[in-house]
């Protein structure tokens, strides 16, 4: 009996020794691991798959991505619910900062925002001088417009360049789509149909869409995106220094040198400018 009691004794012992290694695990693992909430594009482009191997192997820090439109990833970090975003839309990002929930704003990199459609431009949008004046055509010849309609940074763009033009888009012709940047692209080709997208997401499905690119390179179609830390003093859980370190790798000459290249073996071009050397 009494050596059943040791036996007994040893092993709750060893039991309760595995269960508190274990749980310093899972603390230690969370402590390499950063939530990134971030934007579709950023996604979708490719981009994180190929920045992030480079980063974990210098740092060591895992990074788990959440893809959801600006609007949403801000709302995600403002719940606590990540440690980092990487979005674009600066006025939101300033606004998120100045509510103390983010600690800096940092600029990482642009593209730029292009308007696609079918190659007939039944709109004949393919000549004019703005954005503007782009979907007023499309607008008053009520051809297709597929709006992200989620709240991302490219819906508060597009939602800017109607307010400018003084047109609330409604009616048929006008579609809500509420999804990510590739499925919007799938559906105005889909509709024959125009829509609004950052130049690296396009460029990334372009082999897949029978749409192109009929307005560009307008001054007022500049897509900038920041990164951000979640302030710590807000959320205490937030990792604040995986946060950091990702930021630093972001901003650094090696991020900055990969974020430049990206994308210049396959498109010819890179999808996203370095921005943070200025």
């Amino acid at each position: 009996m009494k050596g059943s009691k040791k036996f007994t004794f040893h092993l709750v012992i060893f039991m309760s020794m595995a269960l508190f290694f274990s749980s310093c695990g899972k603390a230690l693992d969370k402590k390499k691991s950063i939530i990134l909430a971030t934007t579709t594009s950023t996604r979708d482009s490719g981009l994180l798959d190929f920045l992030f191997p480079e980063f974990t192997k210098d740092t060591g820090y895992a990074v788990e991505v959440v893809a959801v439109g600006t609007g949403q990833a801000l709302k995600l970090a403002r719940d606590g619910n990540a440690d980092v975003v990487l979005v674009h839309a600066k006025e939101e990002e300033e606004k998120f900062v100045s509510e103390g929930f983010g600690l800096k704003r940092y600029e990482v990199m642009y593209n730029d925002f292009v308007i696609v459609g079918p190659k007939r431009d039944p709109g004949g949008i393919r000549f004019v001088s703005d954005a503007g004046e782009a979907l007023k055509l499309i607008a008053e010849n009520k051809i297709n417009f597929i709006s992200r309609g989620d709240e991302s940074g490219t819906h508060k763009f597009e939602k800017k360049i109607w307010n400018k033009i003084n047109i609330k888009p409604s009616g048929r012709w006008y579609i809500s789509a509420g999804k990510g940047m590739a499925e919007v692209l799938a559906m105005a080709e889909e509709l024959g149909g125009y829509t609004i997208t950052d130049r690296a997401t396009y460029l990334s499905l372009k082999e897949k869409l029978n749409l192109e690119i009929l307005f560009q390179k307008s001054s007022d179609l500049k897509n900038e995106y920041g990164v951000i830390a979640v302030n710590p003093k807000i959320h205490s859980d937030a990792n604040i220094q995986g946060a950091q370190n990702l930021i630093n790798w972001l901003i650094s000459q090696k991020g900055q040198m990969m974020i430049g290249i990206y994308g210049k073996d396959k498109y010819g071009e890179s999808l996203f400018i370095p921005d943070a050397q200025k």
